[in-house]
């Protein structure tokens, strides 16, 4: 019987192959960009933030007009984001702090990423992948946490427990790109109602598969 390392590595392969390519669905250009469209984007859908964003970062284009935005009108601005109050603090903060001790520049490590006000791993983990092309964990985000659960390859429920279980089974060149393809997969296929499982080209290594 395999191992679930080497299940994993052929799921990886699988989803690799039905998802070339695959990439953060944010829209953005600029590490700054997608560190505020991934906070916008929590309880919120990757569409929904594209649509808003290209106006927000036209009114805000640079580390020191978000450290500078008025709170309220910052407020009305992200509103359609839900949560609006909250990252609104996280984003004015998190440019606060880049401007004020990392020159300007988002930070490109983990640990520099963190200190950042509204920024935990899945963040960071988002913007070192897309935006330095840095692998320094998994970003767990509700694809990755049911997809997990469903095929066996971890049953936590904490994001970060989930991610230490997947960084133990997971190859570490799979990192970069794992929160991708299985963002991909659950959408197209494996969504928390109604998965597809006859379809699955997973489904003979998906110990939840319903055929």
């Amino acid at each position: 019987m395999d191992s679930v390392k080497d299940r994993v590595v052929k799921i990886v392969r699988i989803l690799e192959k039905e998802y070339p390519g695959a990439h953060t669905l944010l829209a953005f250009e600029t590490p700054l960009q997608i560190l505020v469209a991934t906070i916008l984007s929590a309880q919120c859908t990757d569409a929904r933030v594209n649509k808003l964003t290209p106006a927000l970062f036209r009114k805000y284009p640079s580390v020191r007009a978000f450290a500078q935005a008025d709170r309220a009108e910052l407020e009305l601005d992200v509103r359609p984001t839900g949560f609006f109050r909250n990252k609104t603090k996280s984003i004015i903060g998190a440019a606060r702090k880049i401007e004020a001790d990392f020159g300007g520049r988002v930070p490109a490590t983990m640990a520099e990423l963190l200190t950042l006000p509204g920024v935990a791993r899945k963040t960071a983990n988002i913007v070192l992948s897309s935006a330095f092309g840095r692998a320094e964990g998994i970003a767990v985000d509700v694809h990755v946490k049911r997809l997990s659960g469903r095929l066996g390859l971890s049953g936590r429920t904490d994001p970060e427990k989930i991610e230490r279980d997947l960084l133990e089974i997971v190859p570490r060149k799979y990192w970069l790109d794992f929160n991708f393809l299985f963002v991909n997969h659950g959408r197209a296929v494996c969504p928390a109602r109604k998965p597809k499982c006859p379809v699955c080209k997973l489904n003979a290594l998906c110990p939840s598969a319903v055929l």
